[in-house]
Parts: C-alpha cells; structure tokens; sequence
C-alpha cells in the first residue's frame, strides 16, 4: 500500500509539537503585524498575538506562499508516496485554490489537496480522520475523496463578546457595531462550508447564546446527521475560544457535556479567524464521525 503523508495549517489548531506526536506536519499560517511577517507558533504566540490585536497593532492575515508550501509536499515526497494536504476552508482564504492549482500542474497522482471547506475544530477532526484512514491503508486520492464527500457534516457556531473587529474589517457598519455595542448583544455566526456569516445576531445574553448553539447543534445532529445512516450518537463536540483566557471555553464545555452525555474537545479558535472577530469568542462545533472509521 502506498505510503501517504498528511500535511494541514496552523488554522487546524494543531500545534508543531502536536503534530510532531501525531506524525503529521502543519504549515505555519503567516500574519503580517504592522508590516512585519509573523509565523503562527513559529515565531508567534497565542499570547504575543492577542496582545498585539487588543493593543491596536495592525494585524492582517496572510497565506502561505505557494514555493513554501511546495517545499514542505517535496520533503515528504523524499520518504512518503503521496501527500494529502488539508488546508482552511477555500471560502475564507485563497490558499486552497493555489494549492490545488499547483498540484494539479506539478504533481499530478502524487499530491490530493483537500477542499473539505473546513477550519478550526473541524478542519482538525478531518486531519485527525486523514491520519487514520492513510494508516489504514487508503490512498491519498481515496482520503481526498472520503473528506470532500463528508465536507458538510459538520457544523460551527461562534459567540462574539464585540462587533468592534467586525467593523474594523468591514464586514459591518459602523452604525450596526455602535448599536450593537449599546445593547450589549451577543451575536452568533455560523461556519457552513465556504463562508463566515451570521446566525443570530440579537442576542442580550451569554447564557442565552449559549443555549442557542447548544440547541443548533442538537438540530444538526437530530436532522441532517441522523439522515445520512441513522444514527445520533456517532458525533465529536467540540469548543473553541480567543483569547488566551479558557475559564468560559471550560464552562461551556463541561455544559455541553452534562446536555448531550459526551466528551468535548477544547481548542483555541484559529487565529485567522480570531482576527477578524476578536477575543472574548466562544464557540461549538459538531462534526460527524466517519463512516470508513467507524468500528
């Protein structure tokens, strides 16, 4: 059987040391921080990075340039037969489309760039399931397959503590942030393949907003999930948060766990999208498990 390498970025979550342990490499997501490049976990900490974002640096994602993203597929061509490369969502970067671009002209039946539209949490379940179906034997173009065939079983709402960031990107107005901020609401976003968007934006309370996603969550399991084989209980929760505080982000998990009756995996929010909505988020995924995975 082939031997297939599996490679993701740093918006899986997965730390360099993690993916050391794991057999897998990460590529460092690149911000550029008042005009200076930065590498996530290489020469950026969680830490350095939200006290640069709360103290009004200039902070900008990035992406990967496509020459380094080559050179990591070549070093793992030296001793692997083929490479899965799970990069964030395609929605929310470029990055996925220049690297299925230059797989596609340059290493054609050697490198399977995944489109599976995911980040975080979930685009961390999709590596940790590539992992484990190339260790069962798969092929990098079966693994390719089975991740983009799963690309939507899965689901993430995210709870803002400010609209400040999202109108400092544009992606509000100034005056739906200002209002926002006098009513004190907690706005929900949601994360379904290709894009970043809104929920439920009036909500007056985190207990509420929590209420809300757990509920969300409980639908997507109940509906579409349950639809694909029946089954209810063959799901991962997952919490995510900014900032460098989890008090809430443990709150809110061992919540989750007495409603549904099952362990929750706690992860930082990726910083690409902590970027754009700040510190103080709090959010939950569900994913289905995989089917070729299942015992």
């Amino acid at each position: 059987m082939p031997k297939v390498a599996i490679i993701t970025d740093s918006n899986s979550g997965i730390t360099q040391q993690e993916a050391k342990s794991l057999g897998i490499r990460v590529i460092p997501m690149p911000f550029m921080i008042d005009g200076e490049e930065y590498l996530e976990d290489i020469t950026l900490t969680q830490e350095q990075f939200y006290e640069k974002l709360v103290g009004e640096a200039n902070v900008c994602t990035s992406q990967p340039s496509i020459g380094f993203v080559n050179s990591v597929w070549e070093e793992e061509l030296q001793e692997a037969d083929e490479v899965v490369y799970i990069p964030m969502s395609s929605g929310l970067s470029n990055s996925c489309q220049s690297a299925l671009v230059s797989a596609e002209a340059m290493y054609e039946g050697k490198v399977y760039v995944v489109n599976n539209q995911r980040i975080s949490v979930t685009q961390r379940q999709s590596t940790l399931d590539a992992k484990k179906l190339a260790d069962k034997g798969y092929s990098g173009k079966e693994i390719k397959e089975i991740l983009e065939r799963d690309k939507f079983n899965s689901d993430i709402y995210i709870m803002l503590d400010t609209l400040y960031y999202l109108k400092k990107g544009g992606r509000i107005t100034p005056a739906a942030a200002a209002l926002g901020g006098l009513l004190k609401l907690k706005p929900i976003l949601t994360i379904k393949g290709e894009k970043l968007d809104k929920f439920r934006m009036r909500n007056r309370d985190v207990e509420a907003a929590k209420e809300i996603m757990m509920n969300a969550c409980i639908q997507t399991i109940e509906g579409p999930l349950k639809e694909l084989d029946g089954k209810t209980d063959n799901v991962y929760l997952e919490v995510a948060y900014s900032g460098v505080d989890k008090t809430q982000a443990i709150d809110f998990a061992k919540k989750i766990e007495e409603r549904f009756g099952r362990e929750v995996y706690i992860a930082p929010l990726s910083l690409s999208v902590s970027c754009h909505i700040g510190t103080g988020a709090l959010a939950m995924a569900v994913t289905k498990a995989t089917k070729e995975l299942e015992d």
